[in-house]
């Protein structure tokens, strides 16, 4: 039989995996950083009524720009900004992939802060762009002196910053931001996928676009907006930025059924958003029992939560699958990251972990909470 390896295939390709998460049929599953709560039915309805208005246009080529869709996104963020400074495309992925296809490529630099999301070097080794890995601090935040001192020291043609950053839940302040710009001769990238869960006073990104074209600040639609499914990621940034990024876009590459159900997704963001408050219970809940209880955890601003199981996360994960419970284990030597879902599927995975870590221990070892850069299992993260 053929393998891949006997193929023409990239030399660096050779020996990777796809990239994949485990889908398993358990009772809960609190393991891809999910919206725990199903498309509210008037939502349904809003969307079933603008897909049907398409279905007799499908023989047509969609609005190659999104226009429409860009302008309901430019709305729904706010602080001025209209459709010529968003551009939206399949997933945050998409979007982030087309920004390295247009300020990355060969011979050229991706600068990020690990642990953070594995899909960042992904996406650079994709287009051809090399990666550089850098250390978040001990408690996984990131100082702007630390971070200045490694763009001085590698030059990079991108930087790459998450806020609320994954897998750690922890927020930047816009201090550190504005650091990263006026060190940076490059692109910076903020990816605020998770930022609608963010606790009160954090501030975006979005805020430091005037006067900074060459920030971009992406979001997506797959996690507070509960459309993980109907893939739709964006970003805010200089006009300038979006004319670059149209000129590696594939045509017609988000579809009018796509285009459609989004469009009517953020008309209705109230409703969509209404539950992210419960959801934010619930994390500030697993935050709380779990120190309560003397585990270590990293503080959160996100809809997941990282907490220390002792020296070997693996059996732990094994342990809370064998009690109906999914969370990650993303590679990060003695943690292990659970979404917050509903209350009875917090419940449930507090109930687990009573019993799973009062036997594993979850005090910091001798290290602290420091790790490598490439820390974390670059196949396990969930898709934006």
């Amino acid at each position: 039989m053929t393998t891949i390896d006997d193929l023409p295939i990239r030399d660096d390709l050779r020996g990777q995996t796809p990239y994949g998460a485990p889908q398993l049929d358990v009772a809960v599953r609190l393991n891809t950083n999910e919206h725990a709560f199903a498309v509210p039915q008037p939502v349904i309805e809003a969307m079933r009524k603008s897909l049907d208005a398409e279905l007799a246009d499908l023989n047509r080529y969609p609005d190659r720009d999104a226009v429409a869709l860009r302008t309901d996104l430019a709305a729904y963020l706010g602080h001025g900004l209209g459709h010529e400074s968003v551009w939206a495309a399949n997933g945050s992925n998409e979007v982030q992939q087309q920004l390295l296809q247009a300020f990355g490529g060969p011979g050229r630099t991706a600068l990020g802060f690990g642990p953070s999301y594995s899909m960042h070097p992904l996406l650079a080794a994709g287009t051809g762009t090399r990666w550089i890995g850098a250390l978040r601090d001990p408690d996984f935040g990131l100082r702007a002196d630390a971070a200045v001192a490694e763009i001085h020291r590698h030059d990079p043609d991108l930087v790459f910053l998450c806020s609320p950053n994954n897998p750690t839940g922890t927020a930047l302040d816009p201090a550190v931001i504005d650091a990263v710009l006026g060190a940076a001769r490059g692109m910076v990238l903020v990816d605020e996928a998770y930022f609608e869960y963010a606790r009160a006073g954090t501030r975006s990104a979005i805020e430091l676009l005037p006067g900074h074209p060459r920030l971009v600040v992406t979001r997506t639609m797959s996690k507070a907006f509960g459309f993980a499914g109907g893939r739709l990621g964006y970003f805010a940034a200089d006009p300038a930025v979006v004319d670059a990024v149209q000129l590696v876009r594939l045509p017609y590459h988000l579809s009018a059924l796509t285009q459609a159900a989004a469009r009517a997704a953020v008309s209705q963001s109230a409703a969509l958003l209404a539950t992210v408050e419960q959801i934010k219970v619930q994390r500030d809940r697993i935050v709380s029992v779990l120190r309560g209880r003397g585990v270590q955890v990293a503080d959160s601003d996100a809809n997941f939560v990282l907490f220390r199981t002792g020296d070997d996360q693996r059996a732990a994960w094994q342990q809370f699958l064998d009690r109906g419970v999914l969370i990650r284990d993303v590679g990060l030597a003695g943690w292990l990251r659970v979404t917050a879902g509903t209350e009875d599927e917090t419940t449930a995975f507090l109930d687990a972990a009573e019993e799973i870590l009062s036997r594993e221990g979850s005090g910091p070892d001798e290290h602290g909470a420091g790790v490598s850069a490439r820390g974390t299992d670059e196949r396990s993260e969930e898709v934006l």
